[in-house]
């Protein structure tokens, strides 16, 4: 049974008043504001800058900018006209540039926004609605990858993709891989900094538990590794979220084994195929508690239309080990899906990473080098839950009647348990461990066409009142990967003593009681709250 008592986080915040400190913003236009950042950082640092290839801003060329500022976002949403834009883009090319960034930003009083991938959820890494004039630090010219399989690591630069980063450990070994995200676009230096789950996470665990070391640049513009940054700081990286501690400019990863063939399957029904429900109901039951090799995600899908409309459930395996041995312990564990070794395919590690993020068959693998992603750019919301106790069949029903209410909505449950149940909650910040059975993701989307993008964002919010019942409590636990502007809805001109409410809420549902301790870091390493987005970690009163 979870402790149903308060959280200590509401406690240990209602007696050290939290404040959000913001610095004066004096106004100016992005041209000006440009050059005399340009000029700062040339007094800065002494590693040349090509102004063409590092810095892009509307005055100069409206084209390239948005090109630009595109390129790596991932939600439409915020890319409309009337969403803010940042004065200016900056691209840096060497370490220093982030160091002197930091050091100019804070001179002139500008606030920035840090991009590694694009992928956050509320575009909280390209947009700023709480200040302005901002401007855009995008990390994605530093992406160095160095594989060294001797000592089994990897030191990785923010701006690669998972998906480089996976190529390239498989060019230097096709027994080793990294337990990271299940999207080939991730950029990793975000990715790492909520956790970063995937299909071998029941093995090994998350990304974030498989870092040995990282580079960062401090609030002082200090560049720091692990042991100059303190373990304090080092732990709160490591799935604390991204934005709150400094800019991400490398991991180093530890390297696991995989074996040389590994099989995937994918295994479609449809509400009529799964007749009350029973293997979903099955897989509730046992997707937490198979063998660590064996990961099966469920994929919820709306196909039809009309009167024919139903909801597909997908299950979409990676099974680290051959299919002989994969069909032995379906049979055993798992008969009601009624796998055969036709639906099973034996691969390289490599491949399935191609498969399992969702590209068409027979896809190369050098697709990872692109940094695409298989799906085209929508708008998009999501929320996320976790899940302790099966669903039960009336709470399904309901579930499928209100997916087939939406245009296109999308469904995922990933699986618990295995090592995500033997590493404690406290380890790292990323406290969604022991008890829970699977994650679930909901997603609606739309095109640009569609001029009803209200209507699509009540229907997620409807769903996730419905599921309440059926998913974590004291506090409902959301990933924070998945940012979700819903949770203590962020207002302009509030008393501090509402923000402060408002991050107990988000902090507990991400974090839970490792909230506390991020707050008390932050509050040491960033007393000044220099860095900081919507729901970035606050900080407590500095003291004269």
């Amino acid at each position: 049974m979870e402790n149903s008592k308060p959280s200590p986080v509401f406690s240990f915040l209602s007696i050290l008043a939290l404040y959000f400190s913001f610095f004066t913003i004096t106004p100016t236009s992005s041209a000006s504001l440009q050059d005399q950042f340009i000029s700062c950082l040339q007094r800065n640092t002494n590693v040349y800058f090509p102004l063409e290839n590092t810095f892009f801003a509307p005055a100069k060329n409206v084209s390239m900018f948005s090109q630009v500022l595109e390129s790596t976002a991932q939600n439409l949403r915020f890319l409309t006209k009337t969403m803010p834009k940042p004065g200016f883009i900056f691209k840096p090319i060497h370490e220093s540039h982030v160091q002197a960034s930091i050091i100019c930003s804070k001179k002139l009083g500008i606030h920035f926004r840090i991009r590694s991938g694009g992928h956050d959820y509320e575009g909280l890494s390209y947009v700023s609605e709480m200040e302005k004039p901002f401007i855009l630090m995008d990390l994605s010219k530093l992406r160095q990858i160095n594989i060294n399989i001797k000592d089994n690591t990897a030191w990785v630069q923010a701006g690669a993709t998972v998906g480089e980063l996976y190529y390239r450990i498989a060019e230097k070994s096709k027994v080793h891989g990294f337990p990271a995200g299940l999207c080939s676009s991730l950029g990793i230096g975000g990715h790492i900094t909520g956790g970063a789950y995937g299909s071998m996470m029941r093995k090994y665990g998350l990304g974030a538990d498989n870092v040995l070391d990282a580079k960062i640049v401090d609030a002082n513009g200090r560049l720091l590794d692990r042991a100059a940054m303190g373990e304090d700081t080092f732990w709160a990286i490591r799935g604390g979220g991204g934005g709150s501690f400094g800019v991400i400019l490398a991991w180093k990863m530890k390297l696991v084994p995989v074996p040389r063939t590994v099989t995937v399957f994918t295994v479609t029904k449809t509400l009529e195929q799964d007749v009350g429900n029973k293997i979903l109901s099955k897989w509730q039951v046992v997707a937490d508690k198979l063998v660590e090799e064996l990961f099966i995600r469920v994929i919820f899908n709306v196909a039809g239309i009309n009167r024919n409309k139903t909801v597909t459930t997908s299950y979409n395996a990676l099974f680290l080990g051959n299919k002989g041995t994969l069909m032995k312990v379906m049979k055993k564990s798992f008969p009601e899906l009624g796998l055969t070794p036709k639906d099973c395919t034996e691969m390289s590690w490599l491949e399935s990473i191609v498969y399992i993020s969702g590209f068409p068959s027979r896809t190369p693998t050098s697709v990872l080098l692109q940094g695409k992603s298989p799906f085209p750019k929508n708008n998009f919301k999501a929320k996320s839950d976790f899940v302790k106790t099966p669903v039960p069949e009336s709470g399904l029903k309901g579930m499928f009647k209100k997916l087939l209410k939406e245009d296109i909505p999308m469904m995922i449950w990933n699986p618990y348990g295995g090592m995500m149940a033997k590493i404690p909650e406290s380890q790292i910040p990323f406290p969604h461990r022991k008890g829970v059975i699977f994650k679930i993701q909901y997603v609606t989307s739309w095109p640009d066409s569609d001029k009803r993008p209200s209507k699509h964002i009540n229907w997620i919010r409807d769903l996730y009142n419905y599921m309440t019942p059926y998913v974590s409590t004291h506090p409902r636990q959301s990933y924070v990967n998945y940012r979700d502007l819903d949770l203590g809805k962020n207002k302009k001109n509030m008393k501090s003593s509402m923000k402060l409410k408002q991050a107990q809420v988000w902090g507990a549902k991400y974090f839970k009681d490792n909230f506390n301790r991020l707050v008390r870091i932050k509050s040491k390493v960033d007393p000044y709250n220099f860095f900081r987005h919507e729901q970035s970690i606050p900080t407590l009163p500095v003291r004269s």
